[in-house]
């Protein structure tokens, strides 16, 4: 797989490559957003990493041009942890977004799920419980499950992004809109209704992340 990282620190960059190369990625560099362009127009990139302070051309910028030549998963990194930021990022169309200082093996987390999603098979199946994305069905024994759009939303992104920690602000982003005006407590009364449906064998796959939001949790 081929990362594009976008940082004009060489530092960042380097700790990004240390651990993506152990990931066996190709990785490409790029200390602003003119050689992210050129990169991309020449090469064939599968997500980028991508700051938003940055010289010549800032992030947002040109991840605008990059969409222009082709949408490639992208992940935002910024100094600044502001709301207006994320919520303008995802608005862009941005897939993930991770505040510096930050962990390189969560960023790498974050990358495989980008390519989960971008490449999910037609079915999630764990032990009884089968998730038919073509079919839009969630069956446990079965026996079909009836789900609102919103919980089914949610049980798909939990399982396309399995095993990370996401927070409540990322799920109303992604699943209610960023121009959604409810608060926390939608994400956790859904949760709540979804675990429900889920019942005692699954429930379980929902846990709360005290502090931050919820991981859909499964040993593989």
């Amino acid at each position: 797989m081929n990362v594009l990282v976008v940082d004009d620190e060489e530092l960042i960059r380097n700790v990004i490559k240390e651990y993506a190369t152990l990931e066996k990625y190709q990785v490409y560099e790029a200390a602003n957003g003119l050689q992210a362009i050129d990169i991309v127009e020449n090469n064939d990139i599968d997500v980028i990493v991508l700051d938003i302070m940055m010289p010549k051309l800032d992030g947002y910028s040109t991840y605008k041009e990059i969409k222009k030549i082709k949408k490639i998963p992208t992940i935002i990194l910024s100094a600044r942890n502001d709301e207006y930021d994320k919520l303008f990022g995802f608005e862009l169309g941005v897939d993930d977004y991770l505040a510096k200082p930050f962990s390189p093996k969560e960023l790498i987390a974050r990358i495989k799920a980008i390519t989960r999603r971008n490449n999910l098979e037609d079915k999630f199946v764990y032990k009884s419980l089968v998730v038919d994305f073509m079919g839009h069905t969630v069956t446990i024994k079965n026996e079909e499950i009836k789900l609102t759009p919103k919980e089914y939303e949610l049980l798909t992104y939990f399982i396309k992004n399995k095993n990370i920690a996401v927070s409540r602000e990322v799920l109303l982003n992604q699943i209610w809109g960023y121009d959604f005006f409810g608060d926390d407590r939608t994400v956790d009364t859904h949760i709540k209704m979804l675990r429900n449906n889920l019942g005692k064998e699954y429930r379980e796959l929902i846990k709360t992340v005290r502090g931050m939001g919820y991981k859909f949790e499964i040993k593989e």
